[in-house]
């Protein structure tokens, strides 16, 4: 198999060859490594292929028997690999147990090939941190990635690999994956587990899942990777069939509600506004009812919800120095984060109870105001990609940081976060300037088997699979 021709097909694609005996598990790991070395000097996306990647375990029976794969290096771990979280202050740190995701991944078929670069410590929708440097957009280099998933994003995009782990606190699946040009679904809250030693993320707002190219690809992963174990804070209804088979599924009539209209201080864009109202003219002429909706909570409770979350992961810090041999000080620690620590080290108990309460109110007022809707369509973000050098966490306060990182860009997704609703960006768009612009599904809670139906009716209405960004595996000079 030729690089270009491995960089063609998505995971069920690369899995189907395995099967019938077209290409063995090790030629596609070593056809992923060819494909790292030709475009990651590039984009900075993976921080470390392993120099064993071709005799790293994985069935051959699930579905994605084979298949390289690339872990994000946070949120799940492998024993005895590297885990660094995008941090100076993690650096060296060898984790002794394997995640369920990695389990589960594992499998499912998956060969975990590599780690992808992360923002630190998972803060930031952009793509730098002191440790790892800049990860660079396949569609355009000069653009961000997005973050925290920013080298799974690159890495997937540019066709390193069909498919890379990810994760999402308020935004960090679904950013890249609207940045990029790919599908990155946020499950609901409980559907993946994050044990055995990280059960409850984020006080219920983090969830891991992946980032890929094709609808099917995400459905599939939804089959590997979810279940439920001891433990687990989260109960959740299991789903009526596999998600693989609501492929072939009807989606009935559904109502909609469909944002149009900016939900924070930074402004949606005009031209991603036009293109939210095409796709929800598209659902309309497949028999759907479509409705426009006002904002359905108030960014200021988010504010203190995303503030709130990001000081309680701060908590743990001091311990993990120590069990290191470092201190948390600005030699290992971005500027935005030390911040963050410092001031949490301050915050008296009441203060939990407060953001907690936010919290609360977010998910009442959003359950009240779209209950009638079966989905709901939204930006995934107000804008497409910006210059890297456009902003940086480093000269940011903590108050410029949560009005423009944390709330601004991530206006249409961290609610969802809260809520704990299913929520994907589907790549249905390009610019004019040529760069991807991702359109936002959000189900009912537990709800994913109607996200993967409407996404499979949009996948095949507005295709996008076969657009390649400038810098891909096979295809750059």
């Amino acid at each position: 198999m030729k690089l270009h021709e491995y960089s063609s097909y998505d995971a069920t694609g690369l899995a189907e060859l395995v099967r019938r005996r077209e290409v063995t598990a090790v030629e596609l790991a070593q056809l992923a490594r060819e494909a790292h070395d030709q475009v990651n000097p590039t984009l900075n996306a993976v921080v470390e292929f392993y120099e064993d990647a071709e005799s790293v375990p994985g069935s051959d029976a699930g579905p994605f028997g084979g298949v390289p794969f690339l872990r994000k290096d946070i949120s799940v771990t492998e024993a005895g690999r590297l885990y660094e979280c995008g941090s100076r202050l993690y650096r060296g740190f060898r984790p002794t147990v394997d995640s369920y995701f990695v389990e589960r991944a594992r499998a499912g078929g998956l060969r975990i090939v590599g780690r992808t670069t992360t923002t630190e410590l998972g803060v930031s929708a952009l793509s730098e941190t002191a440790m790892c440097g800049i990860t660079r957009n396949p569609w355009n280099l000069d653009r961000t990635v997005g973050g925290s998933s920013s080298g799974s994003g690159a890495a997937v995009a540019a066709g390193i690999v069909p498919i890379a782990s990810a994760s999402d606190g308020g935004g960090s699946i679904r950013i890249p994956a609207s940045y990029c040009g790919l599908v990155g679904l946020n499950p609901s809250r409980g559907r993946i587990s994050g044990g055995p030693n990280r059960q409850d993320p984020g006080h219920g707002i983090s969830r891991y899942f992946v980032l890929c190219q094709t609808v099917r690809d995400m459905a599939a992963s939804l089959d590997v990777l979810s279940g439920s174990y001891p433990g687990d804070p989260f109960l959740i209804p299991g789903p009526e069939r596999n998600y693989i088979e609501e492929l072939s599924q009807p989606s009935g009539r559904l109502k909609i509600g469909v944002a149009l209209s900016s939900w924070a201080e930074l402004k949606l864009d005009p031209e991603i506004r036009d293109r939210v109202a095409e796709t929800a003219k598209v659902l309309e002429g497949m028999g759907h009812v479509v409705e426009e909706i006002d904002q359905p909570f108030s960014a200021s409770d988010y504010r203190e919800v995303i503030a709130g979350s990001t000081y309680f992961g701060r908590g743990n810090l001091d311990a993990v120095a120590s069990a290191l041999g470092r201190k948390v000080d600005a030699t290992t620690l971005e500027n935005i984060n030390l911040i963050f620590y410092e001031r949490a080290k301050h915050l008296p108990l009441s203060y939990a109870e407060k953001v907690f309460e936010h919290a609360r109110k977010i998910r009442f007022d959003v359950a009240k105001a779209v209950q009638d809707f079966d989905i709901l369509l939204t930006p995934t973000m107000p804008c497409t990609a910006v210059p890297h050098d456009a902003h940086s966490t480093e000269n940011m306060s903590v108050e410029e940081y949560l009005t423009l990182d944390a709330v601004g860009f991530c206006q249409y997704l961290g609610v969802f976060s809260v809520t704990g609703q299913p929520s994907v960006s589907l790549p249905l768009f390009c610019s004019t300037e040529g760069l991807p612009i991702g359109i936002q599904i959000v189900g009912r809670f537990a709800d994913e088997a109607t996200v993967v139906r409407v996404a499979r009716d949009l996948e095949q209405a507005i295709p996008w699979t076969k657009r390649r960004p400038p810098v891909f595996t096979g295809i750059t000079g």
